[in-house]
Parts: structure tokens; sequence; C-alpha cells
């Protein structure tokens, strides 16, 4: 029974929420983050305070880092050699902290990643900058606890005469709370420290008069105020941080990028290798070398780029797919009042001018009575010497020291302080000379009493000795700022030849989705009937464009993808090509209803949409533009059912002709519909009967002699028409008779199609007959006839579709061209 007492039998949730609370509290307050008021984390304040204490100082000898780590270790850190001395490190990397801490002999690392060297290969010392941090410690100037074991005193804090936190900053992850802080700039800082100091109701608009913003060790240009001032306001924001670069000329119209500064915590040999990668991995064009030509005179990588490539474009490219530009996170937590705070700027330099106040308080305290003591003594001394002989007799005549010191105190009213003094006294110092040095001592401790007095008794005073102290810091250890300020993020455009090599090729898209880019080669070498596809399928467009272009998908589920023509498959013109579905996500019953090749987004360009239940819609052709196409966009909102049936690209006045199942044409100018937003239905093209659909809608500039109009009925009838048959009307009528009505079996039209001389027709019946059609071989209908009949559908099948044959088509070839 005794023996199940020692266990208690608790649940598990209780133990590791308990034991989890304890960790995380431990890492929060003891391990990842730093104090507010020195900006030290733990263990890089027992780097330091281990230092100093073994005098291992700026104005000694280096001194093993082994010796240091197994003293922070034994005396104050009870943890692991590596944490402690990755921490030494990273206090010596200039690359990593804006005013070194610890200065290192031998290998400390690199700015490629490399590790430093063992810590028995490595020499370290306290920096001068760092003495700042400690100097007046043994003045009582911050509060000391145990160490781990009981057997000596640490401080809790270091008196911190340099504003370490914002100058060297900090980084660390712990339970639930992360920080960021950049480094700055040291005289920048202490300018906005004076400030808060002379005005304490100083706004963050007032300290950013100083403080311009981050200054990283490695340089570089930050770009974005906004967000810096939303970051020093609240503790948390971004700014974008780029790399330094030229453009340099080189002969035979050849140029290279030459970068001599990264991005802050950007490993160098990542980001070199990353470049070149691009270059092999063919993602961008123009890039003939990547090296790097970093040495002991500083850093440079350059970037070498072949004849004639666009310099500007390639290293747009670098800033936005490499780490030559990132982005910096501020999130600055540190701990105030023992709690983990996210702090603005102003919580940080009041938690710092707060932490002075009591530093100097204390160390004027501890100068007044030390002071005072003195005082005391010489006044002591001088009194004694006033009276020497009788004193020489009193303590010839004593027994011991303690004797004489007693008669003194009693005949001549020393104190036990003053007799200690007069007994210890050196012969020499009893000559006249040195009563004169006595009373000049006397006089320049009344005048030290009253001066350390006055700090205590008036608070303006003292802010003056703080200011007084900073300025002093400033002058001794504040250098130029190394980063760049630009107000504004550049907008990074890179043209697409950068990326993609430009080349002629053949492009082809079938209705069912089938997609597949061929080069000229491969097409030239074959003929149309070699074009691999299915039974059921037929070629809705062929053209002949240039990789840097984009083609415009748009599906009978009024959706579109603008996929850049370098993404497209490249096959051979003899096989099938790739389904679009692998190219981006697509449903079931979705088919390509037109392709629509494009150069540049250009606004003055406009797109139509014709839909089955008679809407028409037009939009400009820049809110198309997309980086996006893995999944298909919204094109237009397509409303009851209905599909989209054809897209045009027009230049804002051209002609629109629509045409319904039951045999209606309408006539009408483009400007009838209002250009509206991408995601919009659009108005009503054409007023519909029940029943009634529109077969299709078609655009075309001006109307030209040899143009006709081609329609087709279920019932294998077809005729073409001259537009001037019909007359010009307004969106929304119900538009000109087609066709003769019939009672019985009357005609219904599946298609409308715009000729030019030598198009020819597909049509389709329902048995799966086609049958190639050259229209201009028909006699020109009246509107009111049902045309000629070209297939026998009691035999072949109702005609179900019909289409243009397609031919190659280049649409941005010139005439000349």
């Amino acid at each position: 029974m005794a023996i199940e007492e020692k266990y208690l039998d608790l649940p598990l949730e209780e133990v590791m929420g308990d034991r989890f609370g304890r960790y995380s509290k431990y890492i929060i307050q003891d391990r990842a983050l730093p104090d507010a008021r020195d900006g030290l984390k733990p263990v890089q304040r027992r780097i330091l305070y281990a230092m100093y204490e073994e005098r291992n100082t700026h104005d000694k000898p280096f001194r093993k880092s082994a010796k240091t780590v197994g003293t922070v270790i034994g005396n104050y850190h009870p943890h692991g050699d590596s944490s402690v001395y990755e921490a030494m490190v990273r206090l010596s990397q200039t690359w990593k902290v804006r005013n070194e801490l610890v200065e290192m002999h031998g290998n400390n690392g690199s700015l490629d990643g490399d590790p430093p060297a063992a810590m028995r290969y490595t020499e370290a010392r306290l920096s001068a900058i760092a003495a700042e941090m400690i100097r007046d410690i043994d003045k009582q100037t911050v509060e000391f606890i145990p160490n781990f074991d009981d057997s000596i005193e640490e401080p809790v804090v270091l008196p911190a005469k340099i504003p370490n936190l914002l100058v060297n900053g900090s980084t660390g992850i712990s339970a639930g709370y992360a920080t960021e802080i950049p480094p700055h700039n040291l005289g920048e800082v202490i300018d906005a420290i004076i400030k808060k100091l002379e005005k304490p109701s100083a706004t963050i608009d007032d300290l950013l008069q100083f403080i311009k913003g981050p200054d990283f060790p490695t340089g570089g240009i930050i770009q974005g105020k906004e967000g810096l001032k939303k970051a020093y306001e609240t503790g948390k924001g971004k700014v974008v941080v780029r790399g330094k670069a030229k453009i340099e000329p080189l002969k035979a119209s050849r140029e290279q990028i030459v970068i001599d500064e990264i991005p802050f915590d950007v490993n160098k040999a990542v980001l070199v290798k990353r470049m070149d990668e691009l270059r092999i991995d063919r993602k961008v064009e123009g890039i003939a070398e990547v090296r790097d030509e970093t040495d002991r005179t500083g850093l440079r990588i350059v970037v070498e780029l072949k004849k004639d490539a666009d310099s500007q474009g390639i290293l747009n490219y670098l800033y936005k797919n490499t780490d030559l530009q990132i982005t910096y996170h501020f999130n600055m937590v540190a701990i105030k009042d023992k709690t983990p705070r996210l702090l603005g700027l102003l919580e940080i330099i009041d938690a710092y001018i707060s932490h002075q106040k009591d530093v100097v308080t204390r160390q004027t305290k501890f100068d007044l009575n030390k002071a005072k003591k003195r005082a005391h003594i010489v006044e002591g001394l001088i009194k004694a010497v006033s009276i020497l002989d009788e004193l020489i007799q009193t303590i010839r005549a004593s027994k011991d020291k303690q004797d004489a010191k007693n008669q003194i105190k009693a005949l001549y009213g020393f104190t036990e302080e003053q007799a200690e003094a007069i007994v210890t006294l050196q012969l020499y110092r009893l000559t006249n000379t040195d009563i004169t040095a006595l009373e000049k001592e006397a006089d320049e401790l009344r005048e030290a009493i009253r001066e350390l007095q006055l700090i205590l008794d008036d608070e303006k005073k003292l802010l003056t000795v703080i200011k007084k102290d900073l300025r002093e810091m400033k002058k001794k250890y504040a250098d130029p700022r190394k980063t760049v300020i630009e107000d504004k993020i550049e907008e990074l455009k890179i043209n697409v030849e950068v990326t993609v090599a430009s080349e002629d090729v053949v492009v082809s898209v079938t209705n069912q989705g089938y997609v597949k880019r061929t080069s000229i080669r491969s097409y030239s070498a074959s003929s149309i009937d070699d074009f691999m596809m299915k039974d059921d399928d037929y070629l809705l467009s062929l053209f002949e464009i240039n990789t840097t272009d984009h083609l415009l998908l748009f599906t009978n589920k009024g959706r579109y993808m603008p996929i850049p023509v370098h993404q497209l498959p490249e096959i051979r013109w003899k096989d099938l090509g790739q389904h679009i579905s692998n190219i981006t996500s697509t449903d079931k019953e979705e088919e390509i209803v037109k392709a629509i090749p494009i150069r540049e987004f250009d606004a003055k360009q406009n797109l139509i949409f014709f839909t089955k239940n008679g809407m028409v819609k037009k939009s400009c052709l820049d809110l198309y533009q997309s980086q996006r196409y893995t999944r298909p966009l919204i094109a237009l909102n397509l409303k009851n059912d209905d599909q989209l049936l054809n897209v045009h690209l027009t230049n804002g006045s051209s002609n629109l002709f629509i045409a319904t199942n039951k045999g209606y044409g309408l006539w009408y100018d483009e400007t009838e519909v209002s250009a509206i937003g991408q995601r919009a239905a659009g108005v009503k093209a054409i007023q519909l009967k029940k029943d009634e659909y529109v077969v299709n809608g078609i655009v075309f500039p001006e109307w030209k002699e040899q143009e006709h109009l081609f329609v087709m009925t279920q019932r294998g009838a077809c005729k073409r028409m001259k537009i001037d048959q019909f007359d010009k009307s307004s969106r929304a009528k119900k538009g000109s008779v087609m066709l003769r009505e019939l009672k019985s079996k009357p005609h219904r039209l599946i298609g409308l199609e715009l000729l030019h001389e030598l198009d020819e027709v597909v049509l389709r019946t329902r048995k799966g007959t086609s049958l190639v059609l050259s229209p201009l071989e028909l006699p020109l209908s009246e509107r009111y006839s049902n045309g000629s009949y070209v297939i026998d559908t009691d035999t072949e099948g109702e005609v179900e579709r019909i289409w243009l044959h397609t031919r190659l088509q280049k649409p941005f070839h010139t005439e000349e061209g």
C-alpha cells in the first residue's frame, strides 16, 4: 500500500497539458524570444556575460571559442554545446547582424550557408560595441538571479547602452509565437530615441523622419513605404527586399547582369544554383552563363547574356522567380514585462527608454553612495592630519589595531569607517602636499555628490545624461546606411520572349477538345488528310502563330482558358492531340466552341458572345488576360441552362447577324451593345418565341460583295443569300424571315455561316454521314425560299450540324508577310 501512494493516477490529457504548458512557458520566456530591453535571448546574454566575466574583451587577445562555450555551459546555460556555439557564431556573422557583438578568428561560416569550423579551431572575443552592452553592470544597474545550481549569479538583463533590439534585430520560433525583427542603422535609431526623449508625445511619423526603414548588413533595396509604416505602427507588415543589380555592356551587342548585393538572409549558393537551373531548364531565354565571382573584395554574381537578349526583362524574371527579390515579413514580438508582446516601433523605443532610465538611476545611486562614502573618509583624513601628533601618540599607546580604532573613535569622534581609513593609512600620505590633494578631492567629491543628487531629483537631468551617452555611442559606432529605401513596389513586367523561345508553330483545336502545337516542318511534310483525330470529331481551328502568343479557348458552358501557346503540348501532325482536360480541369459535357489567338490583350478590342437563349455580351479583351489557366475561368454568366454558341473578336464598329432555328435573322450594329464586365450575363440579342433558340451569331466589319450568308436546315436544304436582302435593324427585335414556312415538316435552321471565296462547308447527319459542300456552286436564293436539297435525309438521317471546312489561318501575318 505504501508503494502505491508514491504514484498519482492522473488522466494523460491533464499531464500532457500541464507539462506542455510548462515547456511552452519556458521556451517563450527563456529561449526563443528576445527581451525588449536589451534585445537578447538568454543564451546570447549568457555568452556575452561569460566573456565579460572571463575578461575576454575587445582590448585583450582572442581566446579559443571552446573555452568560452565551456564556461557558458558550466556556469550559466546547462544545454548542448552546439546550441551555445551556434548562437555565439551568429553574433559574429557580419551578414546576419548589423553590428557584430562577438569578434571571431577563423571560419565562422559564410553567406553560402557553409558551416563554421569546430569551436576547437576558432577564437573569439567581445567586440567593442558588446562592451557597451555590458558597461556599468558592476554598478548594480541590473538585477541578478542565482544560476541553475545556485553557485553564482547571472544578470536578468544587460544594461544595454546600445539599443540592440532594433540595431541587430532578432529572429526566433517558440511555442505559439515567432519573432522577426529586422536590423536597423544605429545612428538612425539613436536619433529616433533622442527625439522621443525630447518629445514624449512623438508619433510614428515623427520617428520615421529618422528611422527610414531596416538597414540590412547585406545592403539591398527595400520597396514599399506603406508596408514599412504599417509594420512600425502595428509590429506586423511586409516589404519587398531585392538585391542590387546593374546591367553592364560587353562586346558584340552582349550584356551582363552584375549583382553585388543580395537580400537579407538569402543563401548566395542556393540563389546562384537556382539561376543556373533556370538557364539549364530553359525557363528563361537569353542567359549564356551564371558565375559566382565573389572574392575577398566583395560579393559579385555575374549573369552573362546571349546576343541581343532582353536584359531588363531577364533581370525582372530573376527578381520574380528567384530569391533575388523576397518579401520580408515584420513580426516584432519580444518579451516585455515577462510576457511575449507584439510591439510597434513606439513601444520598442519606450521599453528601451524605460530600461535606460532604470539603469541610469541605479548607476547614479551606486556612484552617489560610493562618492558619499569616499567623502566621509576624506573628511576624516583631513581632520586626522590636523591633529596628527595627538593621533600618533594615541595609536602608539594602543595595544593593537582594534584598540587603536576604539581609542581614536572615543577620543576624537571619528566613525568606524574613518577610523579604519586612519589606522590603515601609509606614512608617506602624511606629507603637506597630500593635505592639498585631500582638500582638492573633498571639493571634487562635494561637486560630484551635488551633480549625482541632481540627476536623481530631476528627471530632465536624468534624460540629459541618457541623451549624452547615446550621442557618444552614435559618434563612436554609427556608420552610413547600407540599404536603400524606395517608395513604391515596382511592378515586374516580363515579356513573354524572355521566358519562351520565339518560334512560329501550327496550332490545331478540335471540337471535342484535342489541342496541340506542331512544328511548321512537321505540318509542311504532311497533308490535311494526315491529321489524326477521332471519327466523330472535327477540326475547329488551325492557326500559324508564335509560341509567345496566347490562345483563348471558349467552351459551351461559358468558360474560357487563356493558354500560352508555348504551354500547349508539342505533338506531331500525324498524332492525336492532347485532350484539354490534361491541361485544365474541364467537365465531361464541356466542348470547345471557339479558339481565338491573341498577341496582345488590347483594351481597344472587344469580345462579342452569342448564347443559345438569345443573349449577346460585349466585353473589353484586356479583361480576359490571366496568368491562370489550370482551371477554366468564367467568360460570361449563363442563366437557365443557356449555352455559349460563338465568340468573336471585334474592333468596336462591326456588324452583328443572328439567326434562330425558326428561320429568323436579325442584323444590327455592334454599337447597339454596350461593353460590360467579364462575369456579366449580357443583354437580349433577339426576341425569341416559344421553342425558338439561336443557332449562331456572326460578326463582320462591313458587308463585301464576295461574302454570303449560308444557312442549312435539318431536312438537308441549304442556300446562300446576300445580306442586302435584309433591312438593318436594332437589338432585341424579332428579325426577318429567312425560310418559307411549311405546315407539314417545316424546315428548321441548324446552322448559319458567313462565307468568303473558296470556303467549303461540312455537314454531318444523325447517322454519322459527312458531306463537303462548295456553296458557291449553289445559286443565290431569296429570303422566302427553302433553298436546294443537297442530301437525302430519309436514307442518311437529318442534318445535325454544319461547320466551315478548316483552312490554315495566319492571323498576325501582314499583307506583305
